[in-house]
């Protein structure tokens, strides 16, 4: 890939960018052997307004034998839950008290990645680094005002609409229009995802919970946000959870409710019209869900059938729209032919009290929740099937990013990247075709400098989660910590502060914090 090097002997890495170039000691390789075992392995962390450099130690198992070869492109299905935890699919949690036998039956046939993460601990970012490749540090957002990806930037959909795939994206984009908040709705509405590779869109500008409320086809509303909607809350749970939503504008015919329905049935549409095509090229289709994002607005179907209240039955709602895409592909006969990634945008909205409540961890054994710096803002479920490439059966606790998608698509096709563009993108197929090496040293996260992890060390240069967790911050004390390390491999959970008990290991990483900081100030 452009402007990448690795060099793991000597523990020299350049991810993704000739300017950004980080020292650190190589780490020996250590094989996951049981799912259990990967479950735990220490993983990741970073998150809100915040950056994290991770570099990771890990392997690949196989449960199953090695995987045969394919030929030619596969079709590449990315499915994309809002606002899922690590701990809420059942393949990642034995725990969990919400029936996710779809994003099982991935992990059964599939590739389980016990240490992927969100590039963001929320929704924004998390989306910008998955679709560009680059980090979120890189640009600054007004998605309200205007559109956040650059003309030209490559992006997932751009490399493969390059190789002749049909390219399209259902659900949620919230990576902002041109010309926004007051837009003229008899104009196209640019900078949007028909602007950036895709060939088709359906969807809606931001989280269902944010106004207005509409439905875009490729740059139209299907109908203008005319009207007004009032707030809604509900009793008993906090002012963000259960059936919320913000006052604001509403489009005619538009229902909340129904907003999930129609992304299944969209995207399964597209599969099936794909597969009635005469020439079959390959086709990408990127499903970016709103839920369980709020509001949580089950069905009837699955109203009152999880032990977690709303939330649990919108998970489970969610987990059934993966097993109505998979069931699309299987009936087009079109699965042994499509690599299929089922992952989350970042952490849940879940508090300690819910855990007390109903007794589910929604991040399992992790620390914290949407926005924060600890593991549960970003660590996220992911999940990969491609029949005859990836070992099924098979997990890996190696570190990747969401970032990673734009190498590894393009490396998948043989399509290399623009020499000039700058990306944060390391290709995992060695991962997903079972190597047992680190294919990235050093991740960077978020935007500002907050968060860093070398090995088996994370440190995060402030006190409190820096999120929603509380407490938030925390004013240091004389003497006292300034901020927060942690050792990963013997305390998972974050419980212990040694940030006064291993000052060469803070002041080691605050200088590479400091590096990768100005590094990334260098680019445009």
């Amino acid at each position: 890939m452009e402007g990448e090097r690795h060099r793991h002997d000597a523990g020299v890495v350049t991810a993704g960018s000739a300017d950004l170039e980080v020292r650190a000691p190589g780490r020996a390789v250590t094989r996951t052997r049981t799912m259990a075992e990967a479950r735990y392995h220490p993983a990741m962390r970073t998150t809100i307004g915040l950056i994290a450099l991770l570099v990771v130690t890990g392997g690949c198992a196989s449960t199953s034998p090695e995987p045969t070869s394919v030929s030619g492109p596969p079709n590449i299905v990315f499915i994309l839950a809002d606002d899922m935890g690590y701990g809420d699919p059942g393949c990642f949690n034995p725990e969990s008290k919400v029936a996710t036998p779809h994003i099982d039956r991935l992990a059964r046939q599939g590739m389980r990645f016990t240490d992927a993460h969100a590039p963001g601990a929320y929704c924004i970012p998390s989306r910008y680094g998955l679709i560009t490749g680059r980090y979120p540090m890189r640009t600054k957002f007004a998605v309200r005002r205007r559109a956040s990806i650059a003309k030209g930037q490559p992006t997932i959909a751009s490399v493969l609409k390059r190789r002749g795939y049909g390219t399209s994206m259902v659900g949620k984009w919230h990576l902002g229009f041109d010309g926004g908040p007051d837009f003229d709705w008899s104009q196209a509405m640019g900078g949007g995802p028909v602007d950036v590779g895709f060939d088709s869109y359906f969807g809606i500008p931001a989280s269902l919970d944010i106004p207005p409320y509409y439905y875009i086809r490729d740059r139209h509303p299907v109908a203008p946000p005319t009207g007004r909607i009032a707030a809604r809350n509900t009793p008993g749970w906090t002012n963000i959870q259960g059936e919320f939503w913000r006052e604001g504008g509403l489009a005619d015919g538009f229902v909340h409710r129904e907003v999930m329905p129609r992304f299944t049935s969209e995207a399964t549409a597209y599969i099936d019209r794909q597969a009635a095509k005469a020439d079959r090229t390959p086709f990408f289709l990127y499903v970016a869900l709103a839920a369980p994002h709020t509001p949580w607005l089950p069905v009837k179907e699955f109203a009152g059938k999880s032990d977690v209240d709303l939330y649990g039955d919108f998970v489970m709602q969610t987990d059934a729209t993966v097993g109505k895409i998979l069931a699309a592909l299987d009936r087009n006969d079109l699965a042994k032919d499509t690599l299929v990634i089922f992952t989350s945008d970042n952490g849940p909205v879940w508090y300690p009290q819910d855990v007390k409540k109903f007794g589910h961890r929604s991040v399992a054994h992790l620390r914290g929740m949407k926005s924060d710096s600890w593991e549960g803002g970003h660590r996220m479920p992911f999940v990969a099937r491609w029949p005859g490439r990836v070992a099924a059966g098979s997990s890996c606790n190696q570190t990747i990013c969401f970032t990673d998608m734009l190498a590894t698509f393009a490396a998948i096709v043989g399509e290399p990247l623009p020499a000039a563009s700058v990306t944060d993108s390391v290709s995992v197929l060695p991962l997903l075709d079972g190597a047992d090496r680190p294919v990235r040293d050093v991740t960077v996260l978020r935007l500002a400098a907050s968060v860093i992890r070398q090995g088996r060390w994370k440190l995060i240069n402030h006190l409190g989660s820096g999120g929603f967790s509380k407490p938030r911050r925390i004013k240091p004390s004389p003497g006292g910590p300034t901020g927060q390390l942690y050792d990963l491999e013997a305390d998972p959970g974050e419980t212990t502060n040694l940030w006064s008990k291993e000052p060469a290991i803070v002041a080691k990483l605050k200088t590479l914090l400091d590096d990768a900081r100005t590094a990334a100030k260098r680019r445009p």
